[in-house]
């Protein structure tokens, strides 16, 4: 079983201004008491820099390369270890990749004098923690020694609440006991601690946004803010606006300073839904702030520092939308560095009676009901539809089911009329849908959607609503049919 190695890429060390830096106004005091091993071949360097990170309060330990340090970790226990790349006998990638097999979870600091790009990309595998460019700055050094601390004592905190949670087949708001979700679970479990960028994937209404909120519950910045933005519902326009903010009169209509979605976010998560949908010249100032972890507000000459993780999420192929020109190369990998896919939910339909158990809990709690169960009928239904809506459907199904019922077990008789059959053709109606062998899924559901919005006279939020999915599901299925007009409009879910 692999640990949880989490890493953080510094820049380059120098440490012959160790001793002058260690003049400056730090704190001797002792918070953590956690233990640091140095991994450093020029002797210099690195016993400057043991001197200084125990100045700051930690125990340390030293190591000339990659071998001598995996003979000391078992001695020494270390929670955390800096380490150089280049190094005789073994790298500081092949150090790490030795800890990724250990079992035990080891936070590691690189320090390198290259870029760190294309080692990120390679490392960031193993749960990358954030990275700086040379010169390293101390200063930044011992904050990111401090905040590794705080995600280890997170970690802690939340190890038996996770344990039972993944016992009853659930963590945090999502459930399912199958295969695949325990593997996402795990992931969700690993990323959690660490500030890596996540890029959620899967079809519209699988749970993209429960998983981000997940993440973000289980991290360090669950008590800061967790803001999440759908860019596929925001005009072209005024994207820009929403997710950067604006100074008054940056443009026609700003009529006052305005808040973007990145500081309104400080200290915490933001969630960029359906991350495809983003106009390609937005997502070029996004890789920015993302690298400088600085932006602009339209129409304002002054930068501004965000400390804020970002999470995506996409119902598109990511490789198809950067063939495409919907999404850019660099940003995608620079969101990549962790990927959770999440499967259909016809694809792990044995997770249904969890599914069904969880979301009746939450109904029963919004509507204040005490319905227990679903008939076994019900959940035979359940098992054979195809649920193109995913979870978000089953979900919507529920929930009016739940109003309607009038005792404690959800029958056939409380699901939407027409619930789980199948569309055929009507002889002689204008309205059918007429479908052949031959005729794909997609095809199918596109003929579907529109004749609804047909018979619903284009109202987008009664058609979701027969439809059994969410509008924003809607919008986007719009957009995919080369209907950008009709699927611009905003409407209340």
């Amino acid at each position: 079983m692999k640990s949880q190695i989490d890493i953080v890429f510094c820049g380059e060390l120098r440490c012959g201004a160790l001793p002058g830096i260690m003049l400056i106004g730090l704190s001797h005091r002792n918070m953590t008491q956690e233990r640091v091993l140095i991994v450093e071949d020029e002797e210099n360097e690195r016993t400057g820099l043991a001197e200084l990170v125990s100045g700051w309060g930690y125990r340390t330990d030293t190591a000339a390369d990659g071998v001598e340090a995996l003979e000391k970790i078992p001695v020494f226990a270390p929670s955390i270890v800096i380490t150089d790349v280049k190094m005789p006998r073994m790298s500081g990638m092949e150090l790490v990749e030795k800890l990724a097999e250990m079992a035990q979870s080891i936070a590691v600091i690189m320090v390198t004098a290259q870029k760190a790009t294309d080692t990120a990309f390679h490392a960031g595998r193993l749960g990358v923690q954030d990275y700086i460019e040379k010169p390293i700055d101390f200063r930044r050094l011992r904050s990111i020694l401090t905040n590794i601390g705080e995600i280890v004592n997170a970690r802690n905190e939340n190890e038996t609440l996770r344990r039972r949670l993944r016992d009853k087949g659930a963590l945090g708001r999502l459930a399912g006991e199958s295969t695949r979700m325990q593997e996402i679970f795990r992931l969700i479990e690993q990323v959690a601690p660490s500030t890596a960028s996540v890029l959620i994937t899967g079809e519209s209404g699988t749970g993209k946004e429960l998983v981000a909120r997940t993440i973000h519950d289980l991290s360090p910045r669950r008590s800061k803010p967790f803001v999440p933005i759908n860019c596929a519902a925001i005009p072209e326009t005024l994207i820009e606006s929403e997710i950067f903010g604006h100074e008054k009169g940056a443009f026609t209509g700003a009529l006052e300073r305005r808040t973007g979605c990145f500081e309104l976010a400080e200290g915490g998560t933001l969630l960029l839904d359906e991350i495809g949908e983003m106009p390609v010249a937005t997502q070029a100032k996004l890789l920015r702030v993302l690298e400088d972890h600085k932006l602009r507000r339209l129409g304002s000459k002054v930068e501004t520092s965000v400390d804020v993780r970002v999470l995506a999420s996409t119902n598109k192929i990511p490789d198809e939308a950067v063939a495409n020109g919907e999404l850019r190369q660099d940003l995608y990998y620079r969101l990549n560095v962790f990927n959770i896919h999440m499967p259909a939910l016809r694809e792990h339909k044995e997770d249904m009676r969890e599914l069904v158990k969880s979301l009746l809990a939450d109904m029963n709690l919004k509507h204040d009901r005490k319905v227990a169960d679903v008939s076994e009928a019900v959940l035979n239904m359940f098992q054979t539809y195809s649920w193109p809506g995913n979870v978000r459907e089953l979900r919507n199904t529920l929930e009016r089911a739940v109003i309607v019922c009038e005792g404690g077990l959800i029958e056939s008789k409380h699901l939407p009329p027409g619930f789980g059959q199948s569309v055929r053709p009507v002889v002689n109606d204008p309205d059918a849908v007429h479908l052949g062998v031959g005729t794909t899924v997609g095809e199918a559901e596109k003929l579907l959607i529109l004749k609804t919005l047909q018979a619903t006279n284009n109202n987008k939020t009664r058609a979701a609503e027969i439809l059994g999915i969410s509008l924003k599901t809607l919008h986007n299925k719009l957009k995919e049919y080369g209907r950008p007009q009709e699927a611009a409009i905003v409407e209340e879910e």
